[in-house]
């Protein structure tokens, strides 16, 4: 889910209710009051839901309402709470189990009293999740249906290579010819959505405009071009580069304690996956079509560096570049093939 954040303070906000959802229902717990109460989670749903918060007679601009992001199962609540304006922020769920230490147990009501009280503790740093455009709503939407499509289509086209080791292929012929055009399908459906996440990014000026900076950089195409765009909500949820290459698992980070652990910088395995395989096929990409990041490559691994750092940091840069034709508002340029 996609979205911006903003900074509210203690002062503001006196009550928190933590919600734990799942596909069906969804619990939620006040923190103040103690209550408790489980509801029916979908879009038709939520009118009891903010009639029992009403009841529990807290001024809603006095309140934050906190739950974990569970995909398309929170997707209905933050529309729900964006369009009547009622304070809300999605946390990660690692985030607030790390943050309460060692439980034991688990139940729905539990959990919901746990999120709340995760919320009230942090009122003061907690930030306000502001739900992203209808446009890059449907832009991550397609992109998760095409990252599938590619998945499955990966699986038969396996499935095929293996049985060719093992079968006859003229004697198979029925599952062979099945297989190919289950896969076809599968050729023509992921055309049809790029066609309509391409169709989405003209109808809208910013996304365009966007769309064309961030592929000015070479080695980021349309998926990792529309993933930019997606994941910083419009380039709006990360203040700097650096942010935005921690949350994708590139940035190096020092191991070291005192005088006897003295591990090497490393990146974190705590990090958005699919945008770092993405990086990574961006910077071999770079690397091959690039002059001036192939010369980088090249003269790195003469000097004996590790191939896996240099490409690291190649990510990197393509971040950076990204970044950095966003805030100026202009293409990316090549200075190498300018050089006398």
């Amino acid at each position: 889910m996609s979205a911006t954040k903003s900074i509210f303070t203690m002062e503001k906000f006196t009550d928190t209710i933590g919600i734990d959802i799942s596909k069906s229902s969804f619990d939620a717990y006040d923190y103040r009051s103690g209550s408790h109460r489980q509801f029916k989670n979908g879009k038709n749903n939520f009118l009891p839901f903010l009639s029992w918060v009403k009841k529990l007679d807290i001024p809603l601009n006095q309140l934050v309402i906190c739950f974990e992001h569970t995909g398309i199962y929170s997707l209905p609540l933050a529309i729900f709470l964006t369009e009547r304006k009622i304070a809300f922020c999605i946390v990660p769920g690692l985030e607030i189990k790390r943050s309460l230490g060692i439980k034991r147990g688990k139940n729905d009501k539990v959990d919901s009293k746990r999120i709340a009280h995760y919320a009230y503790l942090r009122r003061d740093e907690l930030l306000l999740t502001k739900l992203a455009s209808k446009p890059l709503l449907k832009l991550k939407s397609l992109l998760n249906l095409r990252e599938k499509m590619v998945s499955q289509r990966a699986a038969y086209k396996g499935g095929i290579n293996e049985m060719k080791q093992f079968v006859n292929q003229r004697e198979n012929n029925i599952w062979f010819s099945s297989q190919n055009k289950i896969i076809k399908t599968f050729d023509t459906q992921i055309i049809k959505v790029e066609a309509e996440i391409r169709k989405i990014i003209r109808s809208d000026s910013v996304l365009k405009n966007q769309y064309q900076l961030v592929t000015s950089v070479k080695g980021v195409g349309l998926v990792l071009g529309v993933s930019f765009i997606v994941y910083t909500n419009g380039f709006t949820s990360f203040s700097s580069w650096r942010k935005f290459a921690s949350y994708s698992g590139i940035a190096p980070f020092e191991y070291s304690s005192g005088t006897s652990v003295k591990g090497k910088t490393k990146v974190s395995h705590l990090a958005n996956k699919k945008l770092k395989g993405l990086l990574s096929n961006a910077a071999c990409s770079a690397i091959r079509h690039s002059p001036e990041m192939r010369e980088y490559y090249l003269n790195r691994i003469k000097k004996g560096k590790s191939k896996m750092s240099t490409q690291n940091i190649i990510r990197n840069k393509i971040v950076s570049r990204v970044f950095a034709v966003i805030n100026r508002n202009s293409p990316y340029v090549e200075t190498l093939k300018y050089a006398a």
